[in-house]
């Protein structure tokens, strides 16, 4: 029999009672005889606000909101009988498949025996000595892996690209340069699970024949580059990397380069240009980076999430993993779910799963109760806002793209009818028009013009020949921007044009906000007979735009308002009007 193991972790918001049950769970099975279960505190198990959660690792069963008084069912019921107990079950556990996040918050990041006692190191031992890098290949083309960085290319067919290319040299990157706002999946992966980048790094490079590999990790993340280069220190100590790996006549070195922060590093070409020591601008492809990349060398770049499947592919084998997910888009996605939800976090789902499940099953639904949810907005400033009536949409890279977004890298940010769309639109397309590197022109002037046009319509200044303007904009960029920066900065606002125009014609022919972000459109009024006339408005005011006295009343003098909102704020009798 396996030797049973328990994870446990209190995921409420306040507190921690996983000790003391963890202690009497030991207890209760010493009493009954079990001397062999360990009880392991771990820092994640993917679950939130669901009090003391426990998986048992033999069963792959998990409770939620356990009690101090569960502990004797759990270890006669469960651990000695094998049933579980259906009230301590969590609802939909089988809704996350974790493969990438697979050892995040259970292993040590910091020890390579954790992560070889996982079977860690155990798939680079396999593709060295059983397999040739062709059969690699042919394993990873088997698995149906895409590029998890944005554009799904598949992985199989970027490593027999540059198998082929000549060279002497060649080499293989890890792209975690994540730059999406609200992203953070990469980040937790080399936070929590180094190692399995490096060893999907190491098999990437006895595929593709390179003995060289650069992690360009950008600057911000100090804790993953400081376990990223623990890892790497630990990994040559065992063997595993440099010289004759384990034995074998493969050589592979590793090292880190660290990123600025800029966006556009992100883009191959861009990254490629940032390691070799020049400003980190895109060029035009052809030639691609498998033929023609660092130095002019072959090379590929795969980013963290993919690298993070390989080890997995070759434990389980290509067929398993390519019976998760859909027909197109295999094995599962790591999303950062953060906005209007009760259940901020990472999730790993299998390809497929529909939105609304990740949103009101996974997510817990609106943080808001009362509140509606709207959109949610996938693939970062690249990506498009998806309305409330195509949630249903399985998530893949062929049916986010038909709705007007993409995958991306993974951020997932929900909206409820407390946000604007156009604002939101105008947030992303600000953030692509500073982060541009400005070599091209339809990218440097395209995305400052349709921000301007954007800034006009939210003052309430716009007109209907905006909207005409805009798509023209649109279409310029997506055609002839250098890079994907330019081309998918209209994603958000074309796709918020095609979902809720009706909003963007609110701003420009009724000059109203729906959500009242908008804030130039906003107009505050008092209430006469609301006002108790005590003076918190007046005082509070920074601009003084409120006068009157105690007999006649106050009125807000709208040419000096500057639509702050802190009357609103402050009134303790709703006598102030917002509209």
């Amino acid at each position: 029999m396996e030797k049973p193991i328990i994870f446990i972790k209190d995921t409420s918001l306040t507190g921690d009672s996983s000790r003391e049950i963890q202690t009497q769970l030991l207890k209760v099975a010493r009493e009954k005889g079990i001397e062999d279960l360990q009880v392991i505190r771990v820092a994640d198990l993917g679950i939130y606000d669901k009090g003391v959660a426990l998986k048992i690792c033999s069963l792959d069963i998990i409770y939620v909101n356990v009690k101090l008084s569960d502990a004797e069912k759990i270890i006669q019921t469960t651990i000695k009988e094998g049933t579980p107990i259906e009230d301590l079950l969590l609802e939909n556990q089988a809704m996350q498949t974790r493969i990438v996040l697979r050892n995040c918050g259970i292993v040590d990041p910091e020890s390579i025996d954790d992560y070889i006692s996982r079977s860690g190191y155990a798939s680079v031992g396999k593709c060295l000595f059983d397999m040739t890098p062709e059969t690699v290949i042919e394993e990873m083309k088997k698995s149906g892996l895409r590029g998890r960085g944005g554009a799904g290319f598949p992985t199989w067919m970027k490593w027999n690209l540059a198998r082929g290319s000549f060279g002497d040299e060649k080499y293989v990157i890890c792209n975690a340069d994540e730059g999406d706002p609200g992203a953070y999946m990469d980040r937790s992966v080399l936070e929590g699970d180094p190692h399995s980048v490096i060893e999907g790094m190491i098999i990437a490079g006895y595929a593709i024949g390179a003995s060289k590999g650069f992690a360009y990790i950008r600057a911000e993340y100090p804790l993953a580059i400081e376990r990223v280069q623990k890892a790497i220190d630990q990994a040559y100590e065992k063997g595993l990397l440099g010289k004759d790996i384990l034995g074998s006549k493969f050589s592979f070195d590793l090292e880190i380069r660290l990123g600025a922060g800029a966006f556009v590093c992100g883009e191959e070409t861009a990254l490629i240009a940032s390691i070799e020591g020049k400003r980190g601008t895109p060029k035009p492809r052809p030639p691609y980076p498998s033929d023609r990349g660092l130095w002019d060398k072959p090379t590929i770049i795969n980013n963290v999430e993919t690298l993070a499947n390989i080890a997995v592919i070759f434990q389980k084998g290509a067929e398993w993993f390519a019976t998760i997910g859909t027909d197109k888009s295999k094995g599962t996605k790591v999303f950062a779910v953060t906005g209007k939800v009760k259940n901020s976090g990472l999730v790993e789902i299998a390809m497929g799963t529909p939105l609304r499940d990740i949103v009101f099953q996974i997510s817990g639904g609106c943080f808001v109760p009362e509140n509606k949810m709207i959109a949610v907005q996938t693939g970062g400033p690249s990506g498009g806002v998806i309305p409330e009536k195509n949630f249903d949409t399985p998530v893949s890279y062929e049916h986010l793209i038909e709705l007007g977004s993409i995958m991306g890298s993974g951020g997932m940010i929900v909206m409820d009818e407390d946000d604007c769309l156009v604002d939101i639109s105008k947030f992303y397309l600000k953030f692509c028009v500073d982060e541009s590197c400005g070599k091209c022109a339809p990218c440097r002037i395209g995305g400052y013009q349709m921000l301007a046009i954007l800034e006009k319509i939210t003052a309430g200044k716009g007109t209907l020949e905006d909207i005409t303007s805009i798509k023209r904009i649109a279409q310029g960029m997506q055609k002839a921007s250098l890079c994907a920066l330019g081309q998918t900065a209209p994603n958000p606002v074309m796709s918020t044009l095609r979902y809720f125009e009706s909003e963007y014609l609110d701003h420009i022919e009724k000059k109203k906000c729906r959500a009242g972000k908008c804030t130039k459109l906003l107009k505050f009024t008092i209430v006469p007979e609301k006002c108790k006339k005590c003076r918190l408005c007046v005082t509070n005011c920074p601009v003084n735009a409120i006068s009157g006295d105690r007999e006649k009343g106050y009125t807000i003098d709208q040419e000096k308002c500057i639509k702050c909102g802190r009357c609103f704020d402050v009134c303790k009798f709703e006598a102030i009007a917002r509209a």
